[in-house]
């Protein structure tokens, strides 16, 4: 199987599990009770767009050590994501099966966000 020529930000397999990933947490905080809407359903929502937003500019960026920079924010949104994620759990606004959908998915993106930031720093110190 032959790789297809990564010509947009849109074409990063990260970047297409992380908007999975997005829109599985609107989905699921349409779900959780109304007087969250300023709160933990906004702040959920604001780090999940934020995770694919930064790898969408850090594919825009000229350098590589730009690049890993931007990558190196969308995993500190994932994290913070992750946070609130356990916090849904534990004041019972998240079912079982949405619970785990969410770990899986953010698993999935964190994995593939630590591989490109480890293949953007080959690049960072081969041109350094």
């Amino acid at each position: 199987m032959s790789e297809e020529k990564i010509r947009s930000f849109t074409d990063l397999k990260v970047w297409q599990e992380g908007h999975k990933l997005v829109v599985m947490v609107y989905q699921i905080t349409k779900e959780f009770p109304k007087e969250e809407v300023y709160s933990l359903i906004d702040q959920m929502r604001r780090a999940a767009s934020s995770i694919t937003a930064n790898v969408a500019e850090g594919f825009g960026r000229q350098t590589y050590k730009e690049k890993v920079q931007f990558y190196y924010l969308a995993q500190g949104s994932l994290t913070e994501l992750k946070n609130f994620i356990l916090l849904s759990k534990d004041i019972n606004y998240l079912h079982p099966t949405n619970l785990q959908r969410l770990v899986d998915q953010s698993n999935l993106t964190h994995q593939l966000l630590q591989g490109l930031i480890r293949k953007s720093k080959t690049f960072v110190n081969h041109k350094s």
